[in-house]
C-alpha cells in the first residue's frame, strides 16, 4: 500500500523540534471568546460541563498514565478534557508547549494529530494541515495505533486509529479549503488504512463529496459501488445512510422523520443539504446549512462544513 505524503522532508526537519509554532490570529481575541467563524462571527464556548461519567474516566486515564509515567498520555487526555469543556485555545496552548525533548516520534505525531484537529475547530485549516502533515511523516510505514474514545461505544471497541485519524481530519482541512483533490488523497489513504467499516465509510462519505465537488462524478459514483445496507457500522450510522441517500437507497425523509430536531445534527444537516446541492436544489441546500449554522453548534464538522458553504456563497 503507497501512503501519499504531502510535506518535504526538509520542511520537516526544521519544524519538528518541538510542537511549538507560530500563533494564529486568534491569540488577540478576548479571553471569552474562541475564534471567529468564516461568516464573522465571534464563537464562544457554551460548554456547561462534561458528564459526570465522561469526566470520572478522563480523570481516571489522566492519572493511570501519570502513574505510568506515559508524559504524553498523560498530556493528551488533559488536553482533550480541555476540549470537550469547550476551551479550544486552552488545549492548543497545551499541546503546543508541554511537548518533551524526549518524546518519540510516535508521540509527537499524536500530539500533532490532537493539536491540529483543534485547529479546525478554530478556523485554522492551514495550521492543522501543516500538523498532520508532519504528523503523517512521523508514522509513515509504523504500525498503526488504535485510539481510546473518550466514552466507549456500545460495543467497547475503540474504531479509529492514529493514522486514520490523521488522514481523516488532515483530508477534512483541505475539503473545507476547498484543496478537493488533496481532501480525496487524504481520504483514500485514510480508507486504506482502515481496519473496519465504521472508519471506510467516513473516508468514502467525505472523498464522495470531494469529488463531486471536482466535477468527477463518474468516479464518485464507483465509490458507492463500495457502499452498502449491510455494512458493520458501530458508531458512523448517519454518515451510511447519508451514502445510501447519495447512491438513491435510502429515502432522505427517514433522516428527518426519526427526529424532529434532525437539522440541529450538523452531520445529517450537511449532508442532505449537499445532496439537494448536487441534484440543483441550491435554495433549499443554502436553507439547510442555514438551519444547521444557527443551530449554534460551531465546533463540528458539519456546522464548520456548512458555514464554509455559506460563506462562499456568491
Amino acid at each position: 500500500m503507497r501512503i501519499k505524503l504531502f510535506l518535504p522532508l526538509l520542511l520537516i526537519g526544521l519544524i519538528t523540534l518541538n510542537c511549538s509554532s507560530p500563533q494564529p490570529h486568534f491569540v488577540s481575541l478576548p479571553d471569552d471568546a474562541q475564534a471567529i467563524s468564516l461568516l464573522g462571527d465571534t464563537l464562544r464556548s457554551s460548554s456547561n460541563g462534561l458528564p459526570e461519567r465522561l469526566e470520572t474516566r478522563i480523570d481516571s486515564l489522566i492519572e493511570t498514565n501519570t502513574i505510568a509515567n506515559d508524559v504524553a498520555s498523560a498530556l493528551i487526555w488533559e488536553a482533550r478534557k480541555e476540549a470537550y469543556n469547550g476551551n479550544y485555545r486552552t488545549t492548543i496552548e497545551m499541546l503546543s508547549d508541554r511537548v518533551r525533548p524526549n518524546f518519540t516520534d510516535e508521540e509527537k505525531a499524536r500530539v500533532l494529530r490532537h493539536r491540529g484537529h483543534r485547529y479546525i475547530t478554530l478556523r485554522e485549516f492551514n495550521y492543522a494541515i501543516t500538523d498532520f502533515s508532519i504528523a503523517a511523516n512521523m508514522v509513515a510505514g509504523s504500525r498503526d495505533r488504535r485510539e481510546e474514545d473518550g466514552l466507549p461505544n456500545a460495543q467497547n471497541l475503540p474504531l479509529s486509529s492514529l493514522q486514520t485519524n490523521i488522514w481523516y481530519h488532515m483530508g477534512l482541512a483541505h475539503y473545507l479549503k476547498g484543496e478537493y483533490q488533496m481532501a480525496v488523497d487524504s481520504y483514500q489513504n485514510c480508507y486504506d488504512l482502515s481496519t473496519n467499516d465504521d472508519m471506510r465509510v467516513a473516508a468514502l462519505y467525505w472523498q464522495y463529496m470531494a469529488l463531486r465537488k471536482q466535477g468527477k462524478d463518474v468516479e464518485a459514483g464507483k465509490l458507492l459501488e463500495l457502499v452498502s445496507a449491510d455494512m458493520n457500522i458501530i458508531e458512523n450510522d448517519s454518515y451510511l445512510k447519508l451514502l445510501l441517500v447519495f447512491k438513491g437507497e435510502f429515502d432522505p425523509e427517514m433522516l428527518l422523520n426519526n427526529d424532529s430536531d434532525a437539522l440541529s445534527n450538523a452531520t445529517v444537516g450537511y449532508g442532505l443539504g449537499f445532496w439537494h446541492h448536487i441534484n440543483g436544489r441550491k435554495d433549499r441546500a443554502q436553507q439547510i446549512w442555514q438551519n444547521v449554522y444557527d443551530a449554534g453548534n460551531w465546533a463540528s464538522f458539519g456546522f464548520i462544513a456548512s458555514e464554509v458553504e455559506l460563506a462562499n456563497t456568491d
